[in-house]
Parts: C-alpha cells; structure tokens; sequence
C-alpha cells in the first residue's frame, strides 16, 4: 500500500475503485467493505483506493466539539497498511476544501485525480459544500464522467457505526474483551518515553512514561492494564496506569507502563503499547506501603493471566 498525502499528488494512468471514509479504528464492519473494495477491484484489473481526510471535519468546523477517535492517522495508516489496499489517500481537511461544491469534488478530485472507474460509498453519504452532495447527484455525475457507483446496503454501514460506537462506549468503561473483539485486534496507545517523577523506580516498579501527542486520542478508563509492546523485535509484557496517581497527589493524568523482566532506557524512544486485559480500576491507598502491596498482586495477577491465556 502506497499513502498519498493530498490528491493532488496522485497521479494514476490505470482506472480506479474508490470508497470514502473515515474509518477509525479500521474494525470488522470497515475491513469488510475494504475487503469488498481490494476484490472488486483486482476482478477488474484496477487500483483501490482509499480516501479519508485528516484533520477530522469536525475537528475544523466545530473546535469547540471535542472530539475522541479510537485511532490517530498514524495508527490508522499503518492497520490499512495490513489490508491489500493499493492507496490510502489522506487529504487535508480544511475550512476552504469544506467549500468545494458537490460538482467540483465529483469533478477535481475523483475524476481528473483519480482516475475513478467504480465509486463505492455508504447509503446516506453526503458531501461537498454543505453537505448537499448525495447519492441522487453521485449518480448523475456519474453518467456524465463516466464511472459507476454502488452503494454500500444501510445494514452494512448501521453495522460499521454501531460497531465504532460500541467500542468506544467498551474502552471508557474498562471493556476492554468487547472492545479488543470489535476491533479484531489490541486497542492501542502511540506515544513518545518521556521523563516522570521517577517515584516507580523508588518503590521497585521503575515505569515509561507515554507522552501521548494527539488530543484526540481516545483514552481508555482509568485503571490498571495488562499490556504488551515490541521492543527490539521482541515481545515484552507488563502492566500499565491509566490514572492521575491519587495516592501521591497527582495533579494529571498519566500513563506509565511497567515491563516485567526488562530494564533497558527507553527515554525518548516512540513506543506502541497494547492493551490487552483491564485489571482494576484505579484506587487512592492510605499508605505507599499498601500501594506497593497492590502492585504486587496485580504484577501477580497479570503474570497468571499471561501465562494462561497469551
């Protein structure tokens, strides 16, 4: 898969099959249109294409809107990475592209850059200014430049929206089973080491510390996670803290992972945590003693899990 940032700097000689969407969290109900999409396509001998836009159009047109996607469009790219998808194509959501008309989206962008042969595209899809665009128009437009349109059946989309939905609702409230099943992997968390108060290390749980950048990352519920991440081409387990540290006064929250068996810096390095099991919710301890007896369980806990079930 090749990732284009902007349509206009794809070029394709060969025709191509489209579908437009966001696809947060690239889940079941999304691969199975992408899936739909990569086999219409090879059938034809022709290139499939994703579109989305980046920033989110909520994200520009309505700021004070806050906004949560269970992926960054980091993280997305590299989940459609895995799919047989020829392009994803991310074009800048801005308020001047929000004001291209319906006809000149058709026009510039899907026919003259994309070299679109086969649209397909969600029942109640609207676009272009205003959002005045629909299937009506796509059908029109399409008899006039030339290109085919099949609309995804209402089932399948109501399956996709209820699914995105649902995971989110499973992930704020520390479920994590039903959210990890939707989306057919591990909810992940992407974020850069950085320095912490180093009060882990003093009572024997040294932690890394995970910046995470985006805003409008969706955080899991606070609590004690089992998780695992890729470090040097191997797999290490550990648990991690979602909270704000009540029992030191923490003033915000943050996320620290603890590595069982492992102790090498990791100060400034990009890591990829994944959840895979919540195991408490987060309390306030009387005592840092009674804190580091807590942490012994749960390292207990999350070493039994591991070995039984992963």
């Amino acid at each position: 898969m090749q990732t284009v940032n902007n349509v206009f700097n794809f070029t394709s000689q060969e025709k191509t099959f489209v579908t437009i969407g966001t696809f947060d969290g690239v889940h079941f109900g999304h691969q199975k249109i992408i899936e739909k999409l990569v086999l219409e396509a090879k059938k034809e001998g022709k290139k499939s294409v994703v579109l989305t836009f980046f920033p989110h159009p909520r994200m520009v047109l309505q700021k004070e809107a806050s906004i949560e996607l269970i992926n960054t469009i980091e993280e997305r790219a590299k989940l459609l990475e895995k799919t047989e998808l020829d392009y994803l194509i991310i074009h800048p959501f801005s308020k001047e592209f929000s004001r291209t008309t319906a006809l000149e989206f058709v026009r510039d962008f899907l026919v003259n850059q994309l070299n679109i042969s086969k649209l397909i595209i969600g029942y109640d899809h609207h676009f272009g200014k205003n959002r005045e665009g629909n299937i009506k128009q796509l059908t029109e437009y399409s008899q006039l430049y030339d290109f085919t349109v099949e609309e995804i059946p209402a089932q399948d989309i109501d399956d996709v929206s209820v699914s995105s939905t649902k995971i989110r609702r499973a992930l704020h409230a520390g479920n994590l089973k039903t959210a990890n099943n939707y989306l057919g992997y591990n909810f992940m968390i992407n974020g850069v080491v950085v320095n912490g108060k180093q009060l882990g290390g003093k009572i024997g749980y040294p932690t890394a510390n995970i910046d995470v950048k985006e805003s409008y990352k969706l955080i899991p519920k606070t609590g004690v996670y089992v998780v695992k991440s890729e470090i040097d081409n191997e797999t290490i387990y550990g648990m991690m803290n979602i909270g704000n540290r009540p029992t030191v006064d923490g003033k915000h929250q943050t996320i620290e992972v603890h590595f069982f068996d492992f102790n090498k810096d990791l100060y400034h390095q990009s890591l990829t945590v994944e959840l895979i099991y919540f195991l408490r919710d987060e309390h306030k301890f009387d005592s840092i003693d009674s804190l580091i007896h807590q942490l012994k369980i749960d390292e207990n806990t999350a070493r039994n899990y591991i070995k039984n079930n992963l």
